[in-house]
């Protein structure tokens, strides 16, 4: 009925691979045996027996179409998704006015908390993205965790003030919301920041761009512009993705009182390890944490912009003054 179903992958008959095997309507069949297994897990079809066992299931998992995306609820508990966590709806998705998302897929060879350390992470904006923080902070409350942040970013903002939103729904889905200016045209993105563990300390992670678009700009102009800046934000977020390749986690950092409410966001994301009835009450109060914006940039990394970072600028550019 083109709705999106979602089995567990190895059929419980023989072990066979399900995807080896094709949808018939509404069910799928698997191609060792042809055992037939419906939308609800429950076998449908056995071409050789007289009576189908009862025990005859595959576990289904609950699933959502939303921002142009398929997600997959996973609780270990076998627990329903919680209607207020539902990733929020993107209005701006599809509707014409904004490009669609540019993916690119990153397998990360550690864990997954790493990544979401950044959102605490204020003092490696200067070194890692030569971007000064004028305002940064972030609210924790119940299973969101979010980072404003306001500051200086030639790369993605000209000389305009760069303003970032940035909210984790959830352990593993976080949307940005980024506003400036380049040539003095304002800029608005979407960026999309995903990750699915593939063991204890690796994961896949999958980061999309979107860009408002400009009435009454040529296509030509238009594609250009986005392809312009969806490359400088890939190239921003790469510099992060270069440290989690090669770095260790440190359960206990030493902190200074210039870097950001690390461990707050660690205590926060632990409510995603423990079972349902185990996280604290303490989550459904929202708490804010402020830090003070003195950020400095080297003065090397000022001088020595990534390599591509310039060829990117100058197309995005070309594209504003069109």
């Amino acid at each position: 009925d083109n709705q999106l179903i979602v089995l567990d992958g190895y059929c419980p008959h023989m072990g066979a691979d399900l995807a080896q095997g094709y949808v018939e309507g509404n069910s799928i069949r698997c191609a060792m045996h042809a055992w037939r297994w419906g939308e609800d897990g429950v076998c449908d079809d056995i071409p050789y027996a007289k009576k189908i066992p009862a025990k005859a299931c595959i576990k289904p998992w609950p699933t959502l179409e939303r921002n142009g995306m398929a997600f997959v609820y996973h609780d270990p508990e076998n627990n329903l998704p919680i209607a207020e966590q539902l990733p929020p709806l993107i209005e701006e998705c599809g509707n014409g006015e904004w490009s669609d998302w540019e993916m690119v897929l990153i397998p990360i060879e550690t864990n997954c908390r790493e990544l979401v350390d950044n959102m605490a992470d204020k003092a490696h904006f200067g070194p890692v993205h030569a971007s000064a923080a004028l305002k940064f902070e972030n609210t924790f409350h119940k299973h969101m965790c979010v980072q404003h942040m306001e500051g200086k970013s030639p790369r993605l903002a000209g000389d305009s003030i760069l303003t970032t939103t940035a909210t984790y729904y959830g352990p593993a889905y976080m949307i940005t919301e980024m506003s400036g200016e380049m040539n003095g045209v304002p800029v608005q993105s979407k960026l999309l920041v995903s990750h699915i563990p593939t063991s204890t300390e690796s994961f896949d992670l999958r980061f999309g761009v979107m860009v408002k678009l400009f009435p009454g700009m040529s296509q030509a102009d238009c594609d250009a512009m986005v392809k312009g800046y969806v490359e400088l934000t890939q190239q921003a977020f790469f510099e992060d993705v270069a440290f989690w390749h090669t770095k260790k986690r440190v359960d206990n950092p030493v902190l200074c009182d210039g870097d950001g409410p690390i461990h707050k966001l660690r205590q926060w994301y632990n409510q995603f390890y423990v079972d349902i009835a185990d996280v604290p009450d303490t989550w459904n109060e929202s708490r804010t944490y402020s830090v003070d914006a003195f950020n400095p940039i080297p003065e090397q990394k000022m001088a020595a912009p990534m390599a591509g970072e310039e060829s990117a600028s100058n197309t995005h550019a070309a594209a504003l003054e069109a």
